[in-house]
């Protein structure tokens, strides 16, 4: 091999080994986290907090769904489901294999846009680019029949809602907003301080700075989302490349004061998570295993 090829060769050959390793190994290395977030009254007992989202189901990945199942033993007080749930037209039996345990077990949701519409082939390097508006959208997916059995369960359907529920005797305020990514976001619909509840919960699929800011400046603790997938690609060192939202990278995952640390204690949380799965169309990760969370809401101070 000449020498001016050996470099664009050694490229193409770790590309294509990351390319492998992400399909093959990384996309169904789940990880369980854990986090502690100081929001509750003092002298409150903690309650536990599943955070599920973007499982994007479809047929022929029973590593997912057996994964996702498993998360029952965990016996959390609450899930918390941000969205994305499908991406195919045959992807609610499957969603509904892998939640159902879980659907024994007090529950929220929102939607994310692939529980509407199918995922399409797109260029990729779009997700480098500065987001221009538009939006591409696949064919409608059952989302109505999923919506159903969830509710039928008996978990809450918080698309421009607000309710409260109590939680080991403490009065937890739950409310939502439909996809920020498709700026179906109407927040006006829930408006209002957070005044008789002991905590306040927020749920968006997308984590929209403008929602997150609009949830805090209402007194709601700790706001659920999900939608960036982590980076899904990330450089080690540098982290997540993309959010795919106005989301900074540097909070793509995890747990973050908002709307950020100068202020103590924060005037809220924002709690992002990676993600279960990916489009079928880019089925890989890299350096951003798939993930739920187990949140801890414990006494502030």
């Amino acid at each position: 091999m000449r020498a001016g090829l050996i470099v664009p060769a050694a490229v193409g050959l770790a590309g294509a080994g990351a390319a492998g390793y992400g399909w093959g190994i990384e996309r169904k290395s789940f990880r369980l986290r854990h986090v502690d977030v100081p929001i509750l009254p003092p002298g409150a007992d903690p309650l536990t907090v599943l955070h599920v989202s973007d499982l994007h189901a479809t047929p022929g990945q029973p590593w997912k769904v057996e994964w996702v199942r498993s998360l029952a033993a965990l016996e959390p007080d609450l899930v918390i489901d941000t969205g994305d749930n499908l991406a195919s037209h045959q992807g609610v039996p499957v969603a509904l294999d892998a939640l159902e345990p879980l659907l024994a077990r007090p529950g929220a949701f929102v939607p994310g846009s692939n529980d509407w519409f199918a995922p399409k082939p797109k260029n990729l390097a779009r997700y480098l680019l500065p987001d221009d508006g538009r939006r591409v959208h696949g064919d409608p997916l059952p989302w109505g029949e999923l919506r159903t059995a969830f509710t039928d369960a008996g978990w809450l359907d918080l698309t421009h809602r607000r309710t409260t529920i109590t939680i080991r005797g403490l009065r937890v305020e739950l409310a939502g907003v439909s996809d920020a990514h498709h700026k179906a976001d109407h927040y006006d619909r829930i408006a209002g301080p957070v005044t008789t509840a002991d905590v306040g919960l927020g749920l968006s699929h997308t984590p929209e700075p403008r929602v997150i800011d609009a949830f805090a400046a209402d007194g709601f603790g700790l706001v659920f989302a999900g939608h960036t997938h982590g980076g899904q690609l990330r450089v080690p060192f540098v982290g997540a490349l993309v959010t795919n939202c106005g989301l900074d990278r540097r909070r793509a995952r995890g747990l973050w004061p908002w709307p950020d640390a100068s202020r103590q204690p924060p005037q809220s949380w924002l709690h992002v998570s990676a993600g279960l799965g990916t489009s079928p169309y880019a089925p890989v990760r890299f350096a951003c295993p798939p993930e739920a969370t187990l949140l801890r809401l414990v006494a502030a101070g």
